[in-house]
């Protein structure tokens, strides 16, 4: 089969690595409105070749690996592709994407979600075996067509991939406790210490705990903000509850109850028990 990539980014480059090891695979072309990206996607031999977005629609799988308001754009611009088309997003929420999914080739469709990632963009970011191991959602599979649902397990699998299928809500509602909220706390943190302490003092005192709780804010402010947009309403209630938690800690050091403070950090230890 024949395969286009529509944004030639950390995820549609990297994808882009490993599906060249794929006999099933016959070519890899690419697409993306960046010039600069279209230059470095071919230097960095991520594809065979850039083509523009009107000539995806002759490729039998089409990935959409763009920000997810960028996603509902392409789908609407793909309603005349063949029946036989397979079209998977890689886009992080998913109900509104899958609502917004024209019905003429809402079989074409399948709603793919990709649970892995780094903080870097662009198609330097592009790492081989990313996805390798690692989980995606599938969401709505059973609105897919029978040949698409095929051809997208097959993909999945052939990358190694661990699938898990749930509804579209469910999906997002998971998304903003799991990912999106995090990525919120993450940016937050970072303008926390740039506004209050000289970027002196945070090269020589930042350690590991700030890096890691950190290192989400330099994601792509582009792809985030359309993934907030998407995603408000849960991200809202899981930013609201993070802030009682929090609140409940502030208020325990506040009172020197030592001992709330200590169950506090204590349950927190109890999510390492989900995955040691």
């Amino acid at each position: 089969m024949n395969v286009a990539i529509v944004g030639l980014g950390l995820m549609g480059g990297s994808l882009a690595l490993s599906l060249k090891k794929f006999d099933f695979i016959n070519d890899i072309a690419g697409c993306d409105h960046n010039k600069i990206h279209q230059k470095e996607a071919i230097k960095l031999n991520l594809v065979q070749k850039i083509i523009e977005f009107d000539e995806v629609k002759n490729y039998d799988v089409i990935f959409l690996a763009i920000p997810v308001d960028g996603i509902i754009k392409s789908l609407k611009n793909l309603t005349d592709v063949s029946e036989d088309t397979t079209i998977i997003d890689l886009g992080s929420t998913k109900a509104k994407i899958v609502q917004n999914t024209p019905k003429i080739i809402r079989k074409n469709f399948v709603a793919a979600h990709p649970m892995t990632g780094t903080e870097n963009f662009g198609p330097s970011a592009a790492i081989e075996g990313l996805y390798d191991g690692k989980v995606v959602v599938l969401c709505d599979i059973e609105k897919s067509g029978e040949l698409q649902q095929k051809v997208a397990r097959k993909i999945f699998k052939s990358l190694n991939m661990k699938k898990y299928f749930m509804g579209a809500n469910e999906h997002d509602r998971h998304a903003a406790f799991i990912s999106h909220m995090p990525h919120a706390v993450s940016f937050s943190i970072a303008n926390t210490v740039m506004n209050q302490e000289d970027k002196n003092n945070i090269l020589a005192l930042a350690a590991g705990g700030f890096r890691s709780m950190s290192r989400l804010a330099k994601s792509s402010p582009y792809m985030w903000e359309d993934i907030f947009r998407q995603n408000k309403n849960n991200l809202l209630e899981a930013i609201e509850l993070f802030e009682k938690e929090l609140s409940i800690l502030k208020n325990s050091i506040s009172d020197e109850d030592w001992e709330r403070v200590h169950k506090i950090m204590e349950d927190g230890n109890r999510l390492y028990e989900i995955w040691d």
